[in-house]
């Protein structure tokens, strides 16, 4: 029972890291435009080869781990130069760190652009999907964006079989501006407490449909399953994420696939050390 939660709610929380690059796209995959103002707003983000930072991840029902995400090189993707993001041993657990592993992000008119493939591979979780997400430009910060602002999308759908069930998957992946404040205080152990701090959020909804003896059944109806909320500060970059993974299926599919037709999961990642 336990497995089969977990392998669902994988598949949820996965799904930003894993759809395939042959998806189909509508709306914006990238800069949403040139035209923004240079000179404001004033937020520095660190983006320096040698730059590190130090997670500790927390999750119910789940040992706590610790990321260490740093910067270590220029990398050219399409004729930009970007600066490519590792993780200690190649391994992360968190939603922040996995998002940036291996990828590349530049600054281009007070945005955060990221570039590359996002994948689950590596990390040491066998998860029932095995695709990537391939983005060019996509937007995952901006300093002047307003509240819920939508900053870049990305949506589409494909195939893919769950334990001898034959899914389709329809998603929408959404970037969008959140709030500022003059401090934050952090909700891990020592509350330590950052200056000029920004969030942005990303936003997963998604779709699953599937044919038994010849009959469509609606597994999840379309919603948001995953949100996660990245907290910046100035100077320093993500202090604090908090991810919410959650799904309500149909009473059918939670029949059909024995089990709970709710369940909500909570990740956090406080930042630690820095240089």
């Amino acid at each position: 029972m336990k497995k089969r939660i977990f392998l669902l709610t994988a598949i949820f929380s996965g799904l930003l890291l894993s759809c395939s690059s042959d998806d189909s796209t509508t709306g914006n995959n990238g800069n949403n435009g040139g035209d923004d103002n240079p000179d404001t707003p004033t937020f520095s983000i660190p983006l320096t080869t040698g730059k590190f930072w130090t997670y500790d991840i927390k999750q119910e029902g789940l040992p706590n781990t610790r990321d260490s995400l740093y910067i270590s090189n220029d990398i050219i993707i399409e004729g930009n130069t970007y600066k490519e993001f590792k993780t200690r041993d190649d391994m992360a657990t968190g939603f922040y760190s996995s998002s940036l592993r291996n990828n590349g992000v530049r600054e281009l008119n007070n945005k955060l652009l990221l570039s590359g493939d996002l994948s689950l591979a590596g990390d040491g979780q066998q998860l029932p999907i095995g695709l990537d997400l391939s983005l060019l430009d996509f937007v995952i910060f901006k300093k002047d964006a307003t509240l819920n602002e939508i900053l870049s999308t990305k949506s589409g759908s494909f195939q893919q079989d769950f334990e001898g069930y034959p899914l389709t998957i329809t998603y929408s992946l959404k970037s969008k501006g959140g709030q500022s404040f003059p401090t934050f205080t952090s909700p891990n152990a020592d509350h330590d407490v950052y200056t000029n701090v920004k969030t942005s959020k990303i936003v997963l909804n998604v779709g699953i449909k599937t044919v038994i003896g010849g009959y469509p059944i609606t597994v999840l109806q379309p919603q948001d399953v995953v949100t996660s909320v990245q907290y910046l500060s100035d100077g320093i970059g993500v202090v604090y994420t908090k991810t919410v993974t959650t799904y309500t299926l149909t009473q059918a599919a939670a029949t059909m696939l024995n089990i709970p037709q709710t369940n909500t999961q909570t990740q956090e990642e406080f930042l630690d050390t820095h240089n």
